[in-house]
């Protein structure tokens, strides 16, 4: 088994598994990256709520569901938009264990019932979006890890700084495209191809727009506005990074990256409301 290589950085990390053993059970890297994020992504919430004046154990309370939604979300997101895969394979619907989540749905599902969650408690389902949003991007950077671990959402072919280079036998056939093929070398007997580690990317850049809530919680003028910023933060830099990967889930068929789609639709209306809410509360 070959490892993973960035060539330009003289980086190489030989023969990573993508499961490790314990006590006879094989446990995926994917699902541990993930647990890891779940639990991070609370804790930053935790904190989110107390900066935000509440009280820090409504956050438990709203995660234990959150998180069950999400996934299922996640999940059913992936299938539905790879639905010429799983209709031929139903058993594989419900496994998990390969990777096959797509984070656009757990961001809906977890929307919906933190809004029905807020319905129940009668809390504000916008302050509790805000409060939020910090520990669903810490999920977010974990998650794109768990996506490197599984040798999956990566981009074309690419020779930048940052080109990863990953063996060819670990990567699904489908996600390979012709240039990718086309480019693949050979290191000490071991085909790679080359592709941009948009898991890389993606995870930067929600460490970015991170940085960016965390620094403006303080000064929230309304509620909503750290989702809002979210949506537009992570929304920009999807729209870049979805165009390069190989893996698009699209729109039943057409070839329309439906999460690229989404995206920019979400950029143009959080990118609305702020601005309108801006100039609303100069005035």
């Amino acid at each position: 088994m070959g490892g993973i290589r960035f060539p330009h950085l003289g980086l190489s990390i030989p023969s990573m598994g993508k499961s490790i053993d314990i006590l006879g059970f094989s446990i995926a890297y994917y699902g541990i990256v993930i647990a890891c994020g779940m639990v991070a992504g609370y804790f930053m919430a935790r904190k989110q709520a107390l900066r935000l004046g509440d009280d820090g154990e409504v956050v438990l309370d709203l995660a234990m569901w959150d998180i069950i939604f999400a996934i299922l979300g996640a999940r059913i997101y992936y299938v539905l938009f790879s639905w010429d895969y799983y209709s031929a394979h139903p058993a594989e619907i419900i496994n998990i264990r390969g990777g096959g989540m797509a984070i656009y749905g757990g961001v809906i599902a977890g929307a919906i019932t933190t809004y029905v969650f807020a319905k129940v408690k009668k809390l504000s389902f916008l302050h509790l979006a805000d409060v939020a949003c910090g520990g669903l991007l810490v999920g977010q950077i974990f998650g794109r890890w768990g996506n490197f671990f599984n040798r999956e959402a990566f981009g074309g072919y690419t020779d930048s700084l940052l080109a990863m280079q990953i063996p060819k036998a670990d990567v699904r056939s489908g996600d390979l495209t012709r240039d990718l093929i086309r480019h693949v070398v050979t290191v000490d007997g071991v085909e790679y191809i080359q592709a941009h580690p948009t898991f890389l990317y993606e995870s930067l850049w929600n460490v970015g727009v991170l940085l960016v809530i965390l620094l403006y919680t303080r000064h929230r003028k309304y509620e909503g506005q750290l989702f809002l910023m979210y949506l537009f933060g992570y929304g920009l830099g999807r729209v870049w990074i979805e165009g390069l990967r190989t893996d698009q889930l699209t729109w039943l068929g057409t070839g329309i990256p439906v999460s690229q789609v989404l995206s920019g639709v979400l950029v143009l209306l959080s990118g609305g409301v702020l601005i309108y809410q801006h100039r609303k509360n100069r005035i």
